[in-house]
């Protein structure tokens, strides 16, 4: 039995579809664990692009079991609509299973976040508006509807009809927009509930059952640290736990089974949306890295803001999940540039800060201290043992090892399946 948690280190985007991709060739299920299609993965697969939000990476060999586990919230309409993404363009979708556990995203949910954020104004969080934290938020006042429930006409009805009361009156005495029509959500989604039925299933049960078997399974986290509900850069987080312990409640598997936890971390730092950002660059350097880097969201297209590479969120993702093994990421994206640096600490009102800081106004607050590094010219897109790389490179790379003290197991040097340089075994 092997059971591999994969989590982002940092912000998010650090390539997560790209190495639960590389990752999946080896494992016999792949278990997507928390979020909702406010998440994007990209993968590249013989020059051909593909963007996803929900179905795990995995999905691409037809012969692995891939799973949406309860601790997800789902939009129906976009998991349709990534099902027909997908097979229209050859990509087979029969081994997909979803959780009869996992919670539904409704109409209400969608609008609600709209609604909220616009009346937050400046206190805004810069969500996706894709209705993830109304659906959490039903899901913890136990009001939220499953896909047990999406599958029972009758209890979808009775749910329904309960919830679209009180979320009308908020709707409309609150916010002072238009009703939504019962009916109308109704019959919408008892058409959805019948085209996803053949996917849903006990996932708990299951995903058990291949552990049991001796299987190899990959357990794919959405977002990042530093976004995570308890452990992230509060309010400027997500409405869920991207960290290694929620694989366990997101899967529904106990935490004994768990053998190795990867963290993906990008060989700069990005995020999206508001917040704290020490090391943020908000100059041509900033946006030369986002040219080449593609730092674009995959969900909304908007783009990312960039910087130098922080050690000490990175040391701070090391601690709260056990990260045993770095897969370093885009690489290639910072060859050619004379001088690159490293955040080793932050300078707070005059004192040095080697942990992350728990309170958001320090955090506001704090210079990255840095180390600088010479840069490299040559081409890494090619290269696929780690010897040929050029010494400076190289240097980067330990530098970030003895800094976080957890070695570099797998370094991406492009987008491509083939673009991976391997130094370990990860299963």
């Amino acid at each position: 039995m092997a059971a591999v948690v994969l989590i982002g280190a940092q912000w998010g985007d650090e390539g997560k579809g790209k190495i639960t991709d590389f990752l999946a060739e080896k494992a016999d299920m792949v278990v997507r664990y928390q979020g909702g299609n406010n998440a994007g993965h990209t993968v590249v697969i013989n020059e051909e692009t593909y963007k996803l939000h929900l179905i795990p990476s995995g999905i691409f060999y037809p012969e692995k079991t891939c799973v949406i586990g309860n601790g997800l919230v789902i939009d129906p309409k976009v998991l349709i609509e990534e099902l027909d993404y997908l097979e229209g363009r050859g990509v087979s979708t029969k081994n997909l299973r979803i959780s009869s556990n996992a919670h539904v995203i409704m109409p209400y949910h969608r609008l609600l976040d709209v609604l909220e954020e616009e009346f937050k104004g400046e206190q805004k969080i810069g969500t996706t508006k894709r209705g993830i934290g109304p659906a959490y938020k039903d899901k913890a006042s136990r009001t939220g509807i499953r896909f047990s429930d999406f599958l029972d006409p009758d209890e979808l009805a009775k749910k329904l009809a309960y919830n679209l009361k009180e979320k009308n009156l908020i709707i409309s005495k609150i916010y002072g927009q238009q009703e939504l029509n019962y009916e109308d959500i109704l019959q919408e989604y008892l058409g959805y509930a019948e085209r996803v039925r053949p996917y849903v299933t006990d996932a708990s049960l299951e995903v058990n059952t291949y552990l049991d078997h001796g299987s190899k399974v990959l357990f794919e986290g959405a977002q990042g640290t530093l976004l995570d509900l308890d452990h992230g850069t509060y309010p400027y987080v997500t409405s869920s736990n991207p960290v290694a312990g929620a694989a366990c409640i997101g899967a529904g598997v106990g935490p004994t089974r768990i053998s190795k936890v990867v963290g993906v971390v990008k060989s700069y730092t990005t995020r999206v949306g508001e917040g704290p950002f020490p090391t943020e660059l908000s100059c041509e350097t900033g946006e030369l890295i986002r040219t080449r880097g593609g730092e674009f969201g995959t969900t909304t297209g908007r783009p990312r803001r960039c910087g130098w590479f922080d050690a000490v969120i990175v040391r701070y993702a090391v601690r709260i999940s056990g990260i045993s093994d770095f897969a370093l990421t885009k690489l290639d994206v910072l060859t050619g540039m004379e001088t690159l640096k490293i955040c080793t600490g932050y300078r707070y009102k005059g004192e040095l800060l080697t942990e992350f800081p728990q309170s958001l106004k320090t955090l506001a607050e704090c210079e990255g201290v840095y180390e600088e590094f010479p840069g490299w010219q040559k081409d890494l897109t090619g290269i696929s043992r780690y010897e040929d790389l050029p010494v400076e490179a190289r240097r980067y790379v330990e530098r970030i090892e003895e800094l976080t003290k957890v070695p570099v197991t797998l370094l991406a040097v492009g987008p491509g399946r083939t673009q991976t340089i391997i130094r370990g075994s990860i299963f």
